[in-house]
């Protein structure tokens, strides 16, 4: 069981004061796990510090341009699957209720599959296990890391330790076909209207409810206690 999960869940979740605090015990666990490359994990301490030093409203307001308001980058793992469609909503009544099962809490005002508390979730599995489910969403974490990228914003190395952690490495026609797709500029609410109209993005070429049924597949396999962690630990999901 990895910590760094939890680390990672932490840096994407709502910027707060507890989060702020909290820097110095997640660089500890990048560094100590070094379970991403040396690289990435500089990368990661970028943004660390970033936090740290920032202001925090500042930070709020980054945080809401780049996951709220666009949806090539939802946080929301569902959306690139089924996007507002009916199979959505049982897929994420499906995965709360196998993280309810097996002990792990789920936040009431947040949707499961949250990428923050589906970290969470993964941190409570043997490494191996977590790694292999990130390869199901990978070339949709590598799709966002390039897209943050562009927008030169530290927080393109959380998805890059992501896709590095995975054990399945994305394909790279299927990261072309999603950054093919509309990333509208937050600022402009008539592309990001039009945007959110587009069909949903699917984990692959003809994928459909298979895809979300070999998600649920691996969790339903892989679900574990969760291991003791300090409260400064957890993710800080909004309210």
């Amino acid at each position: 069981m990895a910590k760094t999960f939890k680390a990672l869940s932490a840096l994407l979740s709502y910027p707060s004061a507890d989060l702020q605090n909290a820097i110095g015990e997640l660089r500890t666990v990048i560094e100590t796990e070094a379970l991403v490359p040396a690289a990435i994990r500089r990368q990661l301490d970028a943004l660390l510090t970033d936090i740290a030093d920032s202001d925090l409203y500042d930070l709020q307001e980054r945080y809401v341009l780049l996951f709220d308001r666009t949806r090539s980058l939802s946080l929301h793992l569902f959306e690139h699957v089924h996007g507002e469609s009916r199979d959505r909503g049982q897929a994420m009544v499906d995965l709360l209720a196998m993280y309810e099962e097996r002990g792990l809490a789920a936040v009431k005002n947040e949707l499961p599959d949250f990428v923050p508390l589906f970290l969470e979730f993964l941190a409570t599995l043997p490494q191996a296990e977590a790694c292999e489910m990130l390869g199901q969403p990978a070339h949709i974490l590598a799709a966002m890391a390039e897209r943050l990228r562009k927008r030169q914003t530290p927080y393109e190395a959380v998805f890059r330790a992501l896709v590095a952690l995975s054990s399945v490495k994305p394909k790279g026609e299927e990261v072309s076909a999603l950054l093919a797709l509309p990333d509208p500029d937050p600022m402009d609410l008539a592309a990001l209207d039009a945007a959110w109209e587009d069909e949903p993005v699917k984990f692959g070429p003809g994928a459909g409810d298979s895809c979300k049924d070999t998600l649920m597949a691996h969790v339903r396999g892989g679900l574990r206690p969760a291991p003791d962690m300090p409260a400064a630990m957890r993710p800080n999901l909004r309210q």
